[in-house]
């Protein structure tokens, strides 16, 4: 196990598979402790067995973030778990339809603005919350030189580079 985050708690949205899965075996096997977060019918619960097969811990919470109690329970699960939480990635996502603007169905595309939108604005929002007082956060802003020795996930999008991580302490 390398330890670029031994001591860390971070939760992963959208952690149950793809990008998000292998978020989430990453940090741990740079010694992070995670909650692995997915809709009720992702498979969070197998990503934390594999994590607990290499050695590492991390807890499953299946709830939709976009719902502003399982944003919060979401939050309080890492508090009440390990007493802190350092990182929120926040990588939920959906693409309901692919459709050109004017075929695409107003139900369809607010839920996607849901999804993607107000999932990460209610983590954000909740995982700030406990970081009140000695800790500082960073959300949102153009992407810079990560200090030695962090971890910093980027992606480009139509040329702008966003931050993917939002570091808590």
């Amino acid at each position: 196990m390398r330890t670029l985050l031994n001591g860390k708690v971070a939760i992963v949205t959208g952690g149950g598979t793809g990008i998000g899965e292998a978020i989430c075996r990453e940090f741990s096997r740079e010694g992070a402790k995670l909650v692995v977060n997915g809709l009720p019918d992702d498979p969070v619960q197998d990503v934390v067995d594999a994590i607990a097969k290499e050695g590492a811990e991390a807890i499953a919470f299946a709830g939709d973030v976009s719902e502003e109690e399982n944003a919060q329970a979401c939050i309080a699960a890492a508090v009440h778990t390990y007493g802190r939480l350092d990182i929120l990635v926040n990588n939920a996502g959906v693409l309901l339809v692919n459709a050109e603007t004017d075929k695409m169905p107003v139900d369809k595309f607010d839920e996607q603005i849901r999804c993607n939108v107000r999932s990460a604005f209610l983590m954000t929002k909740y995982a700030l919350t406990p970081a009140k007082g000695p800790v500082g956060a960073m959300a949102g802003q153009e992407a810079k030189t990560p200090p030695r020795g962090t971890l910093d996930l980027q992606h480009t999008h139509e040329g702008t580079r966003h931050k993917d991580v939002v570091k808590i302490g």
